[in-house]
């Protein structure tokens, strides 16, 4: 299965040069519309997305993830994000709707 990375120009270079696929997008919803398409393709295994894209469309993102096991659709701190405590019980909640 595929790997992919989802982000701006400096977090997705920083994977491709490390031999993962790469979408660039300026936009979050630039990135929902890749990360849909991306979800439908059966090769593609892991979706990394770019923090500062994931947050303004973290909602849908918890969406997709409740339809779908596989991709794993994961966010990833981009270059100079700040480190943030992040409540997975809470997000697990709201992916199986507890």
């Amino acid at each position: 299965m595929k790997v992919v990375a989802v982000g701006g120009k400096a977090f997705v270079t920083g994977f491709v040069l490390s031999g993962v696929s790469g979408e660039y997008v300026s936009t979050s919803s630039a990135a929902l519309d890749k990360i849909q398409t991306l979800s439908k393709d059966p090769s593609v295994g892991l979706i990394m997305v770019s923090d500062e894209v994931a947050k303004p469309i973290s909602d849908q993102l918890t969406t997709l993830r409740s339809r779908k096991a596989i991709p794993l659709i994961y966010e990833v701190p981009g270059p100079g994000s700040k480190k943030e405590r992040v409540e997975y019980r809470a997000m697990l909640r709201a992916i199986l709707g507890v």
